[in-house]
């Protein structure tokens, strides 16, 4: 591509006007994250205690967990900067957050704000899909202690 010349300052002076010089920003691009496709049954399920069960898809900046918890099984109280997104697949889970108990039923979603104390207690066998912005590293590296006691 030919290079253009820049207008000269001095023409525009000489005319009388003053504008202000335009600036080019080249936009770079991000690096392009990788499309993926996986079928839940290539995952294998990571079994945490006898309760529970989870596998999970990373993205660049977003994750999907699918966690299987049975009757009576709790999620102790924590909390995390992710912002996190639960759908309940099948069954029900009761959420004590924010001084109150919420039961969240199959085909409902809860929206848990970064930072917010919550735990959790099946009350029936229950199929759960977590979205989480950006991806739970503690989970990633198994550093997830306080899901990994016997419950």
């Amino acid at each position: 591509m030919p290079k253009s010349k820049p207008k000269s300052k001095s023409t525009s002076l000489a005319k009388g006007k003053s504008k202000p010089a335009k600036r080019v920003v080249a936009k770079q691009a991000a690096p392009s994250a990788a499309l993926q496709y996986i079928p839940w049954h290539t995952i294998p399920l990571e079994d945490l205690n006898p309760l529970l069960q989870r596998q999970f898809v990373v993205g660049q900046e977003i994750m999907l967990a699918r966690v299987l918890l049975k009757k009576g099984c709790i999620v102790p109280e924590h909390s995390h900067h992710n912002e996190q997104l639960t759908y309940i697949v099948e069954g029900a889970l009761k959420f004590y957050i924010d001084g109150k108990e919420i039961v969240v039923h199959a085909g409902e979603v809860l929206c848990i704000p970064s930072n917010m104390p919550h735990k959790a207690e099946a009350m029936e066998d229950t199929v759960d899909l977590d979205v989480f912005a950006p991806p739970r590293a503690d989970w990633i590296n198994k550093t997830d202690q306080y899901l990994r006691r016997e419950k």
